[in-house]
């Protein structure tokens, strides 16, 4: 691996450095060393280049995912107030939105949870191959580079909390909603006798 390569080169130059007696500083080229550092940036994998792809994707699959919720939402009310005309057909028409709504918002929940699984796979595979970098690449003389990685690393990990936070409020809002129609379907049960 290229990498590896300039790695080892970097260690050649410091230990073939002229040193400071009694300091143990030396001296070395400074344009060589960051000549090696750009090199070793434009060969690390293109994970790291990936992070912003996964910021983007999540945002656009549960944009994507409102945007179907809100318009089954929006055609099960339209078909509710179109059958309002008449007390039994609007009787009918009650019990089927609130089925409809039920559904939908299992259906939702369904892809939610779906896309929230997705996401977390990918921010895990992620964070599993940022610690294989970060045992593989890093030593005493990257500190600087150690900290953008732990700084993606908590990125990853916060993303990781907030996808398994929206997947809690999922369930607990759908949980919700449940009870509620089974409560609706009480009353109607009552009033049919």
């Amino acid at each position: 691996m290229k990498v590896l390569e300039l790695l080892d080169e970097i260690e050649e130059i410091i230990d073939t450095a002229s040193g400071f007696p009694l300091t143990g500083k030396i001296m070395v080229d400074a344009s060589e060393l960051l000549e090696i550092t750009k090199e070793i940036r434009t060969e690390l994998p293109d994970e790291i280049h990936q992070a912003q792809w996964i910021k983007n994707e999540r945002e656009r699959i549960l944009g994507d995912a409102k945007v179907e919720y809100e318009t089954v939402m929006n055609d099960a009310q339209k078909q509710a107030d179109y059958l309002i005309e008449n007390h039994e057909i609007t009787m009918r028409a009650k019990k089927r939105a609130d089925e409809l709504m039920s559904i939908t918002e299992v259906n939702v929940k369904k892809l939610k949870m779906s896309t929230y699984d997705y996401i977390d796979n990918i921010l895990f595979n992620f964070q599993e191959k940022m610690d294989e970098m970060n045992v593989i690449y890093f030593t005493e003389m990257f500190n600087n580079l150690e900290r953008t990685f732990a700084g993606i690393h908590e990125t990853l990990a916060n993303n990781r909390d907030e996808i398994k936070d929206m997947a809690y409020r999922t369930q607990m809002e759908s949980d919700g909603a449940v009870n509620k129609n089974i409560d609706s379907s009480v009353y109607y049960d009552d009033e049919e006798e």
